[in-house]
């Protein structure tokens, strides 16, 4: 059983998913509606994408705090060049996206060059960051109808039948395919692996640890850069105070989705999962008439559970 599991880490997430749409629309048939699961993929698109970044960075051992201030910090910056100086829709999310991927450069550095750990280290550039989008818009938000069509495009609804779904929602999938791809399909994704799993016995098979891990980064900055366009297209507006709980949800998405803490498995199947249970939970509660505080109960044992779990796997390789 555990080797079992451990060869396919997306099994529990994917069980506990199946279990939880079942019990709630036992609860409430109108769970499992088109309309119920279309406007469930839609809250979960802006965490989904975030954790796409976070995956990799988990799968290296690594922990990235900053997450959601790059989020925020990236999307600021799309919104007031485009609003404030007039830069066209293709170029201000372009830039947006460059200067999350110099943030992720920058955590990336800290951790292979200055040799500090990924949790302080993202602890710092959390506050930073914060604070740089905050004095950047000195708090203000910005409406998605000051900036180009194309920074809210995300948030344009899709029908398809009766079932409606955002292009956003598209887009995170579409991260999902390229880096399922990319962490299955290639060289690179097989070194994450492996440097998660063991970084000296990388090194010593000729793999540059350091390079691998700041190319790590840097993909997630520019993922939390996509992150940050899906979340202007859902808010309709860009705000230095959205997302708040970005980090510990993308964490956690991450971790119930089957995602090591140590490093070296999981994938973004996994994570997918994950990011779609927290939000089922947040659904069915509230359709359930119950309090939203019982979510945050049962989304921490949930983490705890799979935190055990990850650790009765790895006792299969001891």
């Amino acid at each position: 059983m555990q080797h079992f599991v451990q060869e396919h880490p997306s099994i529990s997430p994917a069980l506990i998913l199946v279990i939880t749409g079942i019990v709630f629309n036992l609860v409430n048939s109108r769970f499992l509606t088109q309309t119920t699961i279309s406007l469930l993929l839609q809250q979960a698109a802006v965490v989904a994408a975030l954790a796409v970044g976070q995956t990799i960075v988990i799968l290296t051992a690594g922990i990235d705090l900053s997450v959601g201030a790059i989020a925020i910090l990236s999307a600021m910056v799309m919104a007031k060049v485009s609003s404030d100086h007039g830069v066209p829709g293709v170029a201000a999310l372009a830039i947006g996206i460059g200067v999350a991927a110099l943030a992720g450069t920058l955590n990336g550095v800290l951790v292979t060059r200055v040799k500090l750990p990924p949790f302080i280290v993202t602890l710092g550039t959390l506050s930073i960051f914060t604070a740089l989008a905050l004095l950047y818009t000195k708090g203000r938000s910005v409406q998605a109808s000051a900036m180009p069509a194309l920074l809210s495009w995300t948030g344009k609804s899709l029908s398809i039948g009766s079932f409606r779904i955002t292009t956003g929602v598209l887009i995170t999938l579409g991260l999902y395919l390229v880096m399922g791809f990319a962490l299955s399909q290639t060289a690179w994704g097989r070194h994450v692996y492996a440097v998660g799993d063991d970084a000296d016995a990388s090194r010593l098979a000729g793999i540059r640890v350091s390079r691998v891990l700041l190319s790590v980064y840097i993909t997630a900055g520019v993922i939390y850069g996509i992150g940050a366009w899906v979340l202007i297209g859902r808010a309709g507006a860009a705000s230095p105070n959205s997302i708040t709980d970005a980090n510990l949800d993308s964490i956690t998405a991450v971790v119930i989705g089957g995602t090591s803490l140590f490093g070296g498995r999981g994938g973004v199947t996994g994570t997918l999962l994950g990011a779609l249970i927290v939000q089922s939970f947040t659904v069915g509660l509230s359709l359930a008439g119950v309090d939203d505080q019982y979510r945050l109960l049962a989304v921490g044992i949930l983490v705890i559970v799979a935190v055990a779990l990850d650790q009765w796997i790895r006792q299969s390789n001891a």
